[in-house]
């Protein structure tokens, strides 16, 4: 298993930036992986999920979405999410030119939400997401959902989930799911917040995600 520092700025003005992570032996299917609205492509959360999609198999892309390329702190500024979604896009796109294979799309709470909505609207065609701490509604703020593109999606989406995550419970998250035309399974990771990982579970959640995930992902 290799790792490297990627960067591919063949769209304009679009740069897609990260770290490539390619198992011994090449692989074939790819997962493109992007972080939440405070963190970055080198979070801990994203490097044990790029490292344990890897030792099974896939080359994983662990990306920076356009607002963090420009700002290396703070979270997204108003209106940029239509141009993270572009980000996406184009990193998807670049990943197709560098594997056969099928391509999985992903993120962690903000990049997650911006996953769906990219793949709802049509802009970018994956097999399946992998949607880490999706963050259903502002804390505190029930009635806020942020649901309103789940009739359109119609890509296979395994949610990871937090029983204690203030964005959304887990009873929540089951009453939404069945908003989603396509196929969905919701994990459920007890006692751990909207950050999912700790540093003593990071290693064996990332095991347990990328194993349920590419059950998941399998299945027709």
């Amino acid at each position: 298993m290799s790792q490297h520092e990627f960067l591919d700025i063949s769209v304009d003005d679009l740069p897609v930036r990260g770290f490539l992570h390619v198992p011994g032996g090449g692989g074939a299917d790819c997962l493109v992986l992007t972080h939440g609205a405070g963190a970055n492509a080198a979070s801990p959360l994203l490097t044990a999920m790029a490292e344990a999609f890897c030792e099974s198999g896939l080359i994983v892309l662990r990306c920076d979405l356009p607002f963090r390329q420009a700002r290396p702190h703070g979270p997204p500024p108003r209106g940029s999410a239509e141009r993270d979604q572009a980000g996406l896009r184009a990193a998807v796109a670049s990943m197709r030119r560098q594997t056969p294979g099928r391509m999985f799309l992903g993120g962690h709470s903000y990049g997650g939400r911006q996953a769906s909505m990219l793949v709802a609207d049509g802009a970018a065609e994956v097999e399946a997401l992998l949607l880490l701490s999706y963050p259903l509604h502002p804390p505190r703020r029930a009635d806020e959902l942020r649901t309103g593109h789940f009739s359109r999606l119609q890509t296979p989406a395994l949610f990871v989930h937090g029983s204690r995550d203030p964005f959304g419970s887990i009873a929540e998250m089951e009453a939404a799911l069945p908003l989603i035309p396509a196929r969905t399974e919701l994990l459920t990771v007890t006692g751990v917040g909207h950050e999912l990982a700790t540093r003593g579970n990071r290693e064996s959640l990332a095991g347990n995600v990328a194993q349920a995930f590419l059950s998941f992902a399998g299945k027709r």
